[in-house]
């Protein structure tokens, strides 16, 4: 059996880090790395089978090489869910993995209450691949 894999990045801010620490949490049966994005190196994101990126501001200085590598990389179909307590913010991420061809979950998260329901629809993805 393949071992399951998810990437969480996050641009440090003290919410998402605590919103990606609970989508951590809740990843049963995965091999979870999460980290700032001046740590994230684009091998991690091939590496993955399921990603996640969080980010309290719209364009966060720490998220460029992140931005560069889904501008120039294609994973269609590998599921990714995005989440942010503002909605400007949300929306740059949106953008940010379009050219990837990401398969982007449709809702963001964003209320750390709502993780274990969210985390649970984006991880069946993976199981249907």
């Amino acid at each position: 059996m393949e071992e399951k894999t998810a990437l969480i990045v996050t641009d440090g801010g003290e919410r998402v880090r605590k919103m990606a620490e609970a989508i951590a949490a809740s990843l049963d049966g995965f091999s979870v790395t999460a980290l700032e994005a001046e740590e994230f190196s684009g091998t991690q994101l091939l590496a993955a089978g399921i990603c996640f990126f969080g980010s309290e501001t719209p364009r966060p200085p720490s998220f460029a090489g992140l931005d560069a590598i889904l501008r120039h990389i294609n994973l269609a179909g590998r599921p990714c869910g995005i989440f942010s307590h503002s909605e400007e913010a949300a929306e740059y991420l949106r953008v940010m993995v379009r050219d990837s061809e990401l398969d982007l979950y449709p809702e963001v998260l964003t209320e750390e209450k709502d993780v274990p329901l969210w985390t649970k629809g984006l991880a069946a993805r993976v199981e249907r691949k």
